[in-house]
């Protein structure tokens, strides 16, 4: 899995590439308390170029967005594939997260 990350002004924009699973999830993991610690609150994680989330996918996600509350911020998420939107209905993760259409979209909301 590839991870980018880029600052557009106060959010913090991951973007994802491949697949964000038990072989991969530590790289994001070290990737959000890397910007925690940094005290970027306002996270946006990018999936438009992610092919597949597996669990540990999801709970990387899941801790990071707790971990992000303790310090009044938050996690995003935008451009999701439907196999990956699919995966986030099914699991009941899209009552956890705010979900966006488009990058834009949710730099909009996240200001």
């Amino acid at each position: 899995m590839e991870i980018k990350t880029e600052d557009v002004n106060a959010v913090t924009i991951v973007s994802l590439k491949g697949r964000l699973d038990i072989n991969t999830h530590g790289q994001l993991e070290a990737e959000l308390n890397a910007l925690a610690g940094k005290g970027r609150n306002k996270v946006l994680v990018d999936a438009k170029e992610l092919d597949y989330i597996s669990s540990a996918g999801l709970r990387v996600l899941l801790a990071g967005a707790k971990q992000f509350r303790k310090i009044q911020g938050s996690i995003g998420l935008a451009s999701l594939t439907p196999t990956v939107k699919q995966v986030f209905e099914i699991s009941g993760f899209t009552s956890i997260f705010p979900i966006y259409g488009t990058r834009e979209e949710a730099l909009g909301a996240m200001k």
